[in-house]
């Protein structure tokens, strides 16, 4: 299968490494041998009909920047539209740098692959969050295949394990915590008694954090990821002006103190008749009381019960096992051909 990748930071290295490590495991197991035709970033693009050779790219990334400096292959300046179109890939990876103040570069790479025939798999949230109702049509017109398992709990099977709870029986409630960020710096607050601008110094310190860590601390992260969910789950057709959100930035540490007995706050994405995100208290010890930056989504089924998934929700390699899953399954449904 050859493959695009537009944006080639963390997560878009980590998968051409996994893909790399595990060739022959899924040559055997899976009979997938991917070849990257062309990689993307914001000074160039390296191209290469025949597969680019992982190590180059990674040397060159590295070394200068960008893979536009990769000898023989790499090309400056380029449109990375007009890449997308006309590089031969058969699936393109959009795993740009998330910015809600401007989605359009984003939004125009994946409708750029869609008209031109390919498929699609995303690892970057922002699109999918003002947009995604609109782009799920455009994929589904275009008869193509669209994937952004990566977007929601990273390596974690978020939605998978979600619509498959929905085949069988009803899901009558979601409560989840969706950002390890948020998750850390409330978990330091009432562990170690924290105040909040401490326990976020912490977390930058510690990479838990970015250095702006706006999207994650008012609430933005967790509503994106609200949304994809709550399409693609719940197959409500919302954007992010759906969601009502609150988040944490400067919460008193006497709001954790306050919490009743045998309770913790946690940011929560709650899905009822509204879809909502902010500071609320469960369980302690419970299913969605979980430590340090983990993530947790719990599931009230009518016959089920009560399932949680709970695990790491970011990191380069944890997103890039997303992204391969999603390979796979687009793989699959093609029925493994090239």
């Amino acid at each position: 299968m050859k493959i695009a990748i537009v944006g080639f930071g963390v997560v878009g290295q980590a998968l051409v490494r996994l893909l790399n490590e595990r060739s022959g495991e899924l040559y055997r197991q899976h009979g997938f041998a991917p070849r990257i035709v062309a990689v993307m970033d914001t000074r160039g693009a390296a191209l290469s009909a025949q597969g680019l050779e992982i190590a180059a790219l990674l040397h060159a990334k590295a070394s200068d920047g960008t893979v536009a400096a990769l000898a023989d292959c790499g090309v400056a300046g380029v449109d990375s539209e007009q890449v997308i179109a006309e590089c031969g890939a058969r699936v393109l990876i959009e795993a740009t740098p998330s910015s809600l103040r401007d989605p359009q570069p984003a939004i125009r790479h994946l409708k750029a692959a869609f008209r031109a025939g390919l498929h699609v798999v995303s690892v970057n949230k922002v699109p999918l969050a003002v947009a995604l109702p609109g782009l799920r049509e455009l994929a589904n017109y275009n008869r193509v295949m669209f994937r952004f398992s990566g977007t929601v709990g990273a390596g974690l099977p978020v939605l998978a394990l979600a619509q498959q709870c929905a085949l069988g029986d009803e899901i009558l409630s979601v409560r989840a915590v969706l950002n390890g960020t948020t998750n850390y710096i409330l978990w330091r607050m009432h562990e170690a008694g924290l105040d909040f601008a401490a326990a976020l110094a912490e977390a930058v310190r510690l990479g838990y954090a970015e250095t702006d860590p706006s999207a994650d601390i008012d609430g933005v992260d967790t509503a994106m990821k609200t949304v994809i969910f709550a399409n693609v789950v719940l197959d409500r057709a919302a954007t992010l002006a759906d969601v009502q959100v609150a988040g944490i930035r400067d919460l008193p540490r006497e709001r954790i103190a306050a919490a009743a007995a045998g309770q913790r706050v946690k940011l929560l994405a709650e899905f009822g008749e509204a879809l909502r995100v902010g500071p609320e208290e469960v369980e302690a010890h419970g299913p969605l009381d979980v430590p340090a930056n983990i993530n947790a989504v719990s599931l009230s089924l009518r016959h089920g019960g009560e399932v949680t998934l709970r695990g790491p929700g970011a990191g380069g390699v944890e997103t890039a096992t997303g992204v391969l899953r999603d390979l796979l399954d687009i793989w699959h449904a093609l029925g493994s051909a090239p």
